[in-house]
């Protein structure tokens, strides 16, 4: 089969052990990014396999429908990026597992690099000592007594919960009451509300799934409550917040920190994005689940799908109408 891997910014999927998998198959990999329809109708012209890396590129219907070799894609988690009704019409597999149980620890753990390279200035203090200062800024601060907001009592907001047990921190969640009744269970306390959970955080990271519900859920006026020494991490959606909410709230001083990994449009580049002009802002490229044994695991279940399909039992079909024809 012809095999297409998009979006391999660091050119690591082919370093993988799991990429052995499809040694006998023809496999194109593009590092670079395009969400341009004529570009992507080109590229994947004799595509059969079409691999996705996680929600990096859209697949709609305008793009589908000039896919006549297209036969499977190919990934894991959510697919909101996918039009599954134009595969379907089609005829094109959508597999896609959910991976469930699975929390992923490497968004946790960036996120607590995010929490420490804010709060201590780590990136601003690496600058200023190659520039040939010693300490340069403000005293950071640390972590212990002091309150962990976590916005989103999930899968990943419960294990940065945890490190924030670890490091000493009380721990105030909020969120659906399903998750908050885990958040009790787990021994955390539980935010009178959304505003108190803004107010009384010291840190406050999102962790919530962005659909129509969580949009813009985080908004000006929510920012305007938290404190002047505050930090908000994001390392769940962009979308999570009002456009133009954070780089506006940062200007005014609360908070006075924020340390995000995700943005509006990705990737960003030529350093096109106001919050990469701000002191107070530590950004990194969309690194939290971008670590080698999420991907080892990640595609070695891509892999997978299309090895089950090449042999006729394809898995992980969310629309099973196309394996009815």
């Amino acid at each position: 089969m012809n095999v297409t891997i998009l979006d391999d910014y660091q050119d690591t999927i082919r370093t993988l052990a799991c990429f052995r998998k499809i040694a006998g198959h023809s496999v194109t990999i593009w590092n670079d990014h395009t969400k341009d329809v004529d570009v992507l109708a080109r590229r994947l012209k004799d595509t059969e396999a079409l691999t996705l890396l996680r929600e990096r590129t859209p697949c709609r219907a305008p793009l589908i429908e000039r896919l006549d070799k297209l036969r499977i894609i190919s990934q894991v988690s959510v697919y909101p990026h996918i039009d599954v009704e134009a595969c379907t019409r089609r005829g094109v597999i959508v597999s896609s597992a959910a991976l469930p149980g699975r929390p992923s620890h490497a968004t946790a753990e960036l996120t607590w690099g995010l929490i420490i390279a804010a709060l201590r200035r780590i990136p601003q203090e690496m600058a200023a000592l190659r520039a040939g200062k010693w300490q340069a800024y403000p005293v950071g601060t640390g972590l212990r007594g002091r309150t962990l907001g976590i916005y989103g009592y999930g899968r990943i907001g419960a294990v940065v919960a945890g490190y924030g047990r670890a490091f000493g921190m009380s721990v105030l969640a909020w969120g659906r009451e399903a998750s908050l009744a885990k958040a009790r269970q787990d021994g955390h306390a539980v935010a009178p509300s959304k505003d108190a959970l803004l107010a009384e955080s010291d840190v406050l990271s999102l962790h919530l799934r962005l659909i129509d519900a969580t949009r813009g859920i985080v908004t000006a006026a929510d920012l305007a409550r938290m404190k002047p020494t505050a930090l908000l991490v994001n390392t769940s959606r962009a979308g999570l917040i009002e456009p133009g909410a954070l780089e506006a709230a940062l200007r005014a001083g609360r908070p006075g920190l924020a340390a995000v990994d995700v943005y509006e449009e990705e990737p960003v580049l030529g350093a096109r994005h106001p919050l990469l002009a701000m002191d107070n802002v530590v950004c990194v490229p969309h690194l939290g689940y971008v670590e080698r044994d999420g991907l080892e695991t990640m595609f070695s279940t891509i892999f997978d799908q299309i090895l089950a399909y090449a042999s006729g039992k394809p898995i992980n079909v969310v629309n099973p109408e196309v394996l009815a024809r």
